[in-house]
């Protein structure tokens, strides 16, 4: 974990610096909370955003290398999960499947999302730094229940999205659209 840390140091803003922080620091508290293994959402999340600040030409080459879809050109939002997953495994050595799927995922979730997958997509979105419309009310529900929250972040994302005609993941959809179908069947 060390040379991860290294690399957070050595590549990374101060600004992405506390975040990544706050981000491991919350994902902790919700594995802690909804019983996944701290350990893990700590390994996930200091690797999440290792990629977030990387130059789009350098992104773009990392998909191209890498043989990620085409749909990841130009977009560093969604490039630098998948990419940082990809380079866990190769370079960091980093074979748990669960980490790796939540730092993949960590920006668009997915349809069948784990625990740990959503810990981390949640403390992604709800670390004390972060403040924007709605983000009160996910740390609201994330009080309560993991889905209900994922549920409403995706609900937000969806519509900030297509509000602003962007490019909106074809996996969020699946997500969002899982986690209806579950807490329908749940009464939630």
């Amino acid at each position: 974990m060390d040379s991860i840390e290294v690399y957070i140091e050595k590549n990374l803003s101060e600004k992405r610096k506390a975040h990544v922080k706050e981000v491991v620091e919350t994902a902790k508290q919700l594995a802690k909370t909804y019983g996944a293994d701290p350990d893990k959402a700590r390994q996930a999340a200091l690797f999440h955003d290792m990629f977030r600040s990387t130059p789009v030409d350098v992104l773009n080459m990392y998909v191209r290398q890498l043989g990620l879809a085409p749909v990841y050109l130009n977009n560093p939002n969604l490039a630098h999960g998948p990419i940082a997953a990809i380079i866990m495994e190769r370079d960091y050595g980093i074979q748990d499947p669960d980490i790796l799927q939540a730092v993949r995922y960590h920006t668009t979730g997915r349809a069948g999302m784990s625990l740990l997958e959503k810990v981390l997509f949640l403390a992604d979105a709800m670390e004390p730094g972060r403040e924007y419309p709605g983000v009160g009310e996910i740390r609201k529900l994330a009080a309560e229940s993991l889905d209900k929250a994922c549920l409403y972040s995706m609900e937000r994302s969806i519509a900030y999205i297509r509000e602003r005609g962007l490019f909106l993941h074809e996996d969020t959809i699946k997500a969002r659209n899982d986690l209806k179908k579950k807490g329908e069947t749940n009464g939630l």
